[in-house]
Parts: structure tokens; C-alpha cells; sequence
């Protein structure tokens, strides 16, 4: 009995443990309101981003519950200590504050708060969270120096600032980071020499950075970075010769040196031992001698890029031919040597863009492992030959050439297999439409001298997703098949006729460009089925119509374009979220616009992330930057063409030319990030809405030829990014505010207001004709005051329910790049 006995109370006490030591331990009270007050100190607002969809974590947290539970927490399992927190992309708006309780979380080990909106310097404090191992700050909007505290983070393995407005050196503490593996300080305003305190860093694994400014000549010791394998300082402004040492790092596998002004011959001694290097990247410099023969020593090399080196010298291919491995090769931007005879490795991806080749390179009738091939903007004449449709290579850009057809039998070209993009736009194509791979599913033809009608054969390319055949001369009507099933058609700037096509069913339909051509007819209302679609433009057409408010179903519209058409009647409010882009200048629109008329355009609330790698615009669900959407616009009083980045950063609304009147709705104060406004050339009345002082992003604004009244509200005066504005032909009164962009504005501006008054006018303010009613003045600016505050309460209270994310992709700057990158996608 007491052996039983002994034997339970020893089970009990082993179950005891167990539970014990599985019990879950709560996070300490004193941090779980840290964490509170934390995001408490910054506002929540969905960003206007091409690079990420928020997720907005602190929004999911409660109070009353284990903050090791909440969303971006992370926890000890032994002391419930929060060591992790991860709130990338939550949406947090506003300053990190030095007193901020985030560095009351003593015990963090990783810290995440990348992909938020936080303008300011780095605090000191961050300094305090001695035991971090991660720290990624990216995408963050600090600026200033980055500080000398960071040294104090002795455990920190990886490091990451890209993306910000960092400037100024390196401090001397980092080198007190003896732990560092991966460091990531690309998209900064960084300079300075190459930081010489990284190189006693031994542990360094990762350093990049590239698109900064940093000068000077590379260290002669960086073999000392005996762990290196990622090097990344493209797009600097370093010069001078490459340290032999450097291909000399055992460790090293990708080294990226592109963009910067790199001289002399590249010498590589002889390596004792095989060459791990993978990946080099030289392009873009000022090397002024043969460096081919010494790149052969690099055995093991499967990416080279030589692109745009301003050599004076010709790029010999043969001493290529033994790199083995070699399966990627951009060579564009040089004159090349090379033989009948050469024979490359089997290469996966050859770009010989802007290489003076006026033919079509015999050597790669043996590149039959070929998945990419650009050879555009080159002086190739005549015809594709037909041996080259055997390769079967899947992408092929041979644009902006000479190339008027395709030779081959019409079997052989048809049967082609694997085809999937082909570009010829840009060329010398005519008539006949030439026969096309079965293949294709994206077709580029723009820019050639195509005429008649687009042949209905198109339609046998049943895999086609993308066809773009804009600046031709086609005529006729649009094949129906065309509005079925593609993703993207684009065939502006043709001469097509007919009524505008009735039946597009397919709801993948992205982008529709249809602009500068004779269509007639209404907009077609089966556009409804296309709920993914993001770009419209149908701008100098012929079409007849009342504005098309079954639009507002389409959830993703992004870019709206019925400019210099017959639209016509009233217009009531209504919501397009993601609208950035609206054009509907140039018809006979008429009525009043309501107050809240644009209530519903959240994306032109929201500030936009946006740095200078961003060339391209890229839609989402399309995804691919390679074909660009343009559209025509006013700005500035001037005519613009916008492509690439415009489509990113610009927010423009343009309802000049029309009937409209009434009062210009004071819910034009909400869109604060608006960069281009015009409403001239209608018949607004009343008084200029105060509220347009909200749109500190303004930089055109154009109100002229209206019957606009009273004083011009003096918190203009405030926007400071307004560089144009034009007020003439109106009804103004008093003096004109007084501001260093108003002042100087050309005397046209203010023009045909014969009550205006002060500088840039010749006609004084006070006394006699233009004198000022101080009363009646006082009074008008407590009522603006009073509307400025309204609308402001509304756009607070409006804002947080109005959107629901942006999803584009951030690309490189280079056209060659930016096809790749379409292409890798898909393989």
C-alpha cells in the first residue's frame, strides 16, 4: 500500500511538471501596455503604395487579451517576454518618438516596421534594445544621419534601412557590430568613401549599397571580407580601377558593380582555387580596355552582364565561349566581335539591344535552349528567317529595327511551338498582317505601318492574353473575338471607324486603350463584366453618351479617360475608390456638381510611396511593366504625354471644357493628394471653396474661364507645392493673397478680373477703386474658416473606411530590365 502510494504521488508530481512547464506564460503586464501605448502614438492610414497591400495588425489587437497572442507578437516560451515584433505594412502614420514605449520593450530580440510612414530622424533610443539580432526599417521615410546608438546593438546579425532618405556617412560605430551578416542600404542619399569601418565586419555574409551616393575608389583590402558572397554598389558614383583582390574573395558569388564610373582593365590574377563567383555585373561604366579575356578565368560564372560599358574597344564573344556555365548574357550597349563560326555555351537569356547588328547573328541558330531573346533597337533589315521560328524561343523582342515580315512557310510558322511573347513594334511591318505562332500570347506591334482592317486570323491565336497594335493605321472594325478573352488591348492612336464594340464578356480584361481613333456609338455597358478592369481610355473618339455611372461596379478603376468626346447631360456623385486618374475634359457635360461629389475617391486621399527606382507603372493583375499605357493630359497649361512612372505618382482630375455650374463642391478638400486640378472653361459660380487649401499636394491648379466671385481664399497661399495657377476670365474681387508661388505667377494668370488687385497686378489695393471692406472681409474668412473645418472633420471621419489596399510591384529603371522582369514571371 505505501509502495502504491509512493508510486502515485511521484506520477502526480511528473504530471505536475508536465503541465507546468507546458503551461503557457502571459505576456507581463508592464509590456503588453507598452505595446498598447505604442500604437497609440501613430495615426493608422492605408498607404497609396506600389509595393505592398497593408495588414493592418494593431487594428486586430485588444486590450484585454495575452499580447503574445495579438498579430506581429511574438513571445519567450519560457518568460513570456515579447521578443519579436513585426508590424510591416500595418499602415502606421507618423514619427517614431524618441520617448516612444517601444523601447520600453527591453528584451526584443527582432524588430519589423518596414512599409510604414514614419517621417523623421531615427531616434537614439533604438540604441536601448541592446539584445536585437533583427532590425528591418525599410520603406520607412526616415531621413537625416544615421546614428551613432546603432553601434550599441552588438548582437545584431541583420541589418536593413533601404528604401528611406538616410544621408551622410557610415558612423565609425558600426564597426561594433562584429556579429553583422546581412546589411541592406540601398535607395538612400548615403556617401562618402566605401565605408571602411565594414571591412573589419568578418562576419559580413550581405552588403548592398547600391542606388546611393557614395564615391571614390574601391578599398584595395576588401579581401578581408573573407565571408562575403552578396555585393551589391550598383548605381553609385565610384570610380577609378577594380581591386584585383576583389574576385579574389573565396566566399563571393554575386557581385553587382553596375552603374558607376569604373575605369581601366579589369585583372584577374591567377585564383589558386575554382571561383565560386556566380553572378557579375559590370555594366554601365567607363572601362576603357579589353576585359573578356580575363572574365575566362571565371569558370563557374552563370550571370554576366557587360551592358553599356563605353568601351571604345569591341566586345570579342569568342573568349566567352568558355564559360560553360554561362546561362544568362547582356551584352547591350556594345559593339560585338564575333564570327559565323562562334559557338556560346547553350545560354537561357541573350540581350544584344542597341549592338549596331544588321542581321540576324548566325551563331544563334545553335542556341536551341534559348527561353529569352532581345536583339532591339538595332539596324536589322529585311525578313525574319525561317530558321529562326525552329529555335522556338519563348519571348522574342526584336523591336525597334528594320524588320518588314516573316520568311518561312506558313506551316512552319504557325506550328511554331512555344512562342509566347513577340515583339515587332517599332519595325518597318506593312501589309499583309504576317501569320503568327499559335503560340503567342502576347503580342506587341505598335509603332509600324500596319493598314486595313485587323485581320480576323487574329482570332485563331487562342492563347492570346495581350495585343497591343497602337500607333498603326488599321481601319475598319474591331474584331469581336478581341473582346472576349484578352487581358489588355490596346490599339490606340488607329483609324478605326465602327461603332464601338457592344459584347466584352471577359472579365479579365485589365487595360482597355482605345483612344485617338473614329468610334461611334455609346460606351458599351457590357464593360460591367470586366470587374478586374483598371485602365479606360477611349479620349478623341466620336462617341456619344451620358456619362457612364455603371462604372462604380468596377471595383479596381484606376485610370478614367472619356476626354474630347460627345458626352453629354448632369453628372450625380458617385464612387470609385481607387480612381487616380480622371479625365472628361472636352464634351458637353452640363448641371450642378453636389457638394459631395467626390466623397468616393479615397485613392486621391492617400499618400503615395514612391521612390526613384520607380520608372514603370505597373498594373495590378497584369503585373508585367514591359508595355506602357499613356494617356494625354493638361498640366500647367501645357499638353503632357503620361507613361511610366506618371501613372504612379501622379493624381490628376480634369472636368475643363464642359457646361458645368454652380458651386465648385467643397468636397474637393478631401482629395489632398491631388496634383493636378483643372475646372476651367465651364460655368462655375459662387465663391472659390476655401477648402481647397487641404490639397497640400496641388502643384497645377487652372479655375480660368468660369463666373467665379468674391476674394481668392488666402490659404492658397499655403501651397506651397502650387508652382501654377490660372484665375482669369472670372469675376474676383479684392487683393490676391500673398504668397512667393502666387507672386510669381505670370500677370496672365489673373487676367480679365477687373476687381483684382495687388502684386503680380499693376493695380494697387486700398483706397479709392479696390478698396477693401475690413469688415465684410473678416467675416468672409471666419465662413471659409468655418467650411475649411468642416471638410476637414469629414475627410477625418471618411478617410479610415474608404479603401481597401493597392497591390503593384516594384521593378528596376532600365527598359531592358523591366522586359525581363515581365518575362521571369512567367517561366
Amino acid at each position: 500500500m505505501i509502495m502504491w502510494s509512493l508510486c502515485f504521488l511521484f506520477s502526480l508530481s511528473d504530471l505536475i511538471l508536465v503541465f507546468a512547464s507546458s503551461a503557457k506564460h502571459l505576456c507581463p503586464p508592464d509590456q503588453r501596455d507598452a505595446l498598447w501605448e505604442f500604437k497609440s502614438e501613430f495615426s493608422v492610414q492605408e498607404l497609396d503604395s506600389s509595393w505592398w497591400e497593408s495588414d493592418l495588425k494593431t487594428e486586430r489587437w485588444r486590450s484585454n487579451t495575452d499580447c503574445c497572442a495579438w498579430d506581429g507578437i511574438s513571445c519567450d516560451s519560457k518568460t513570456g517576454t515579447v521578443v519579436e515584433l513585426d508590424l510591416w505594412g500595418s499602415s502606421l502614420n507618423g514619427p517614431l518618438r524618441s520617448n516612444s514605449s517601444l523601447f520600453r520593450l527591453q528584451h526584443l530580440q527582432s524588430l519589423n516596421l518596414s512599409s510604414n510612414n514614419l517621417p523623421g530622424i531615427l531616434p537614439d533610443s533604438i540604441g536601448n534594445l541592446k539584445y536585437l539580432r533583427v532590425l528591418k526599417l525599410c520603406y520607412c521615410n526616415f531621413f537625416g544621419k544615421i546614428l551613432s546608438s546603432l553601434g550599441n546593438l552588438s548582437y545584431l546579425t541583420d541589418l536593413d534601412l533601404s528604401v528611406n532618405q538616410f544621408s551622410g556617412e557610415l558612423p565609425d560605430s558600426m564597426g561594433n557590430l562584429n556579429r553583422l551578416s546581412e546589411l541592406q542600404l540601398r535607395y538612400n542619399n548615403l556617401g562618402g568613401n566605401f565605408p571602411a569601418v565594414l571591412l573589419n565586419l568578418s562576419e559580413l555574409t550581405q552588403i548592398s549599397l547600391s542606388y546611393n551616393k557614395f564615391k571614390g575608389m574601391l578599398p584595395s583590402n576588401m579581401s578581408s571580407l573573407t565571408n562575403l558572397e552578396y555585393l551589391d554598389i550598383n548605381g553609385n558614383l565610384f570610380y577609378g580601377p577594380l581591386p584585383s583582390p576583389l574576385f579574389m574573395i573565396p566566399s563571393l558569388i554575386q557581385l553587382n558593380l553596375e552603374g558607376n564610373s569604373f575605369s581601366g582593365p579589369i585583372e584577374i590574377k591567377n585564383i589558386s582555387s575554382p571561383s565560386n563567383l556566380e553572378v557579375l555585373s559590370l555594366g554601365e561604366n567607363n572601362f576603357d580596355a579589353p576585359i573578356q579575356g580575363s572574365l575566362s578565368k571565371l569558370a563557374g560564372l552563370r550571370t554576366l552582364e557587360l551592358n553599356y560599358m563605353n568601351t571604345r574597344i569591341m566586345v570579342d564573344l569568342s573568349y566567352l565561349s568558355h564559360l560553360k556555365s554561362l546561362s544568362y548574357l547582356d551584352l547591350s550597349g556594345n559593339d560585338l566581335k564575333f564570327s559565323s563560326t562562334l559557338r556560346l555555351p547553350y545560354l537561357g537569356f541573350l540581350f544584344l539591344s542597341s549592338c549596331n547588328i544588321v542581321e540576324f547573328p548566325k551563331f544563334l541558330q545553335n542556341q536551341t535552349r534559348l527561353l529569352l531573346l532581345d536583339i532591339s533597337v538595332n539596324q536589322i533589315e529585311g525578313k525574319v528567317p525561317e530558321w529562326f521560328w525552329r529555335l522556338e524561343i519563348p519571348h522574342v523582342n526584336i523591336s525597334q529595327n528594320y524588320v518588314s515580315g516573316f520568311d518561312g512557310s506558313a506551316d512552319v510558322i504557325q506550328r511554331t511551338g512555344g512562342v509566347v511573347t513577340l515583339d515587332i513594334s517599332s519595325n518597318a511591318f506593312r501589309e499583309p498582317f504576317p501569320l503568327l505562332p499559335n503560340s503567342t500570347n502576347y503580342l506587341f506591334g505598335s509603332d509600324n505601318l500596319f493598314s486595313g482592317e485587323i485581320p480576323r486570323t487574329i482570332c485563331d491565336l487562342v492563347y492570346l492574353e495581350r495585343l497591343v497594335l497602337s500607333n498603326n493605321n488599321f481601319s475598319g472594325s474591331i474584331p469581336l473575338c478581341l473582346s472576349t478573352y484578352l487581358s489588355v488591348l490596346h490599339l490606340r492612336n488607329n483609324s478605326i471607324s465602327s461603332v464601338f464594340p457592344e459584347d466584352f464578356i471577359s472579365n479579365m480584361l485589365i487595360s482597355l486603350d482605345l483612344g485617338y481613333n473614329r468610334l461611334s456609338g455609346g460606351l458599351p455597358k457590357s464593360l460591367i463584366n470586366c470587374t478586374r478592369l483598371q485602365f479606360l481610355n477611349v479620349e478623341e473618339n466620336r462617341i456619344s453618351d451620358t456619362f457612364p455611372f455603371w462604372l462604380r461596379v468596377l471595383p479596381n478603376l484606376e485610370i478614367l479617360v472619356l476626354r474630347s468626346n460627345e458626352f453629354h447631360g448632369p453628372i450625380s456623385s458617385f464612387s470609385l475608390p481607387k480612381l487616380r486618374i480622371f479625365d472628361i475634359s472636352r464634351n458637353r457635360f452640363t448641371g450642378v456638381l453636389q457638394s459631395d461629389f467626390f466623397a468616393g475617391w479615397g485613392a486621391m486621399s492617400l499618400p503615395v510611396v514612391y521612390f526613384e527606382g520607380d520608372s514603370q507603372y505597373r498594373f495590378s493583375g497584369v503585373g508585367k511593366p514591359y508595355y506602357q499605357a499613356s494617356v494625354a493630359l493638361t498640366n500647367k497649361g501645357s499638353n503632357m504625354k503620361l507613361v511610366g512612372s506618371g501613372f504612379t505618382i501622379y493624381k490628376t482630375i480634369d472636368i475643363s471644357g464642359n457646361r458645368f455650374e454652380g458651386g465648385i463642391p467643397e468636397s474637393i478638400g478631401l482629395l489632398k493628394e491631388l496634383i493636378v486640378l483643372n475646372m476651367s472653361n465651364n460655368a462655375f459660380t459662387g465663391r472659390i471653396p476655401p477648402s481647397l487649401s487641404n490639397i497640400t499636394s496641388l502643384q497645377s491648379l487652372d479655375l480660368s474661364q468660369n463666373q467665379l466671385s468674391g476674394k481668392i481664399p488666402p490659404e492658397i497661399a499655403k501651397l506651397t507645392f502650387l508652382a501654377w495657377m490660372n484665375f482669369s476670365y472670372n469675376r474676383l474681387e479684392g487683393p490676391i493673397p500673398q504668397g512667393t508661388q502666387i507672386q510669381s505667377q505670370n500677370i496672365s494668370s489673373f487676367a480679365e478680373n477687373p476687381e483684382l488687385c495687388g502684386v503680380p497686378l499693376q493695380k494697387t489695393c486700398g483706397g479709392g477703386e479696390g478698396a477693401i471692406n475690413q469688415e465684410q472681409e473678416d467675416e468672409d474668412e471666419d465662413e471659409e474658416k468655418d467650411q475649411v473645418l468642416s471638410w476637414t472633420a469629414a475627410a477625418i471621419a471618411y478617410l479610415p473606411g474608404v479603401f481597401c489596399g493597392f497591390t503593384l510591384g516594384h521593378i528596376l529603371t532600365s527598359y531592358r530590365h523591366g522586359w525581363f522582369m515581365m518575362i521571369s514571371t512567367m517561366l
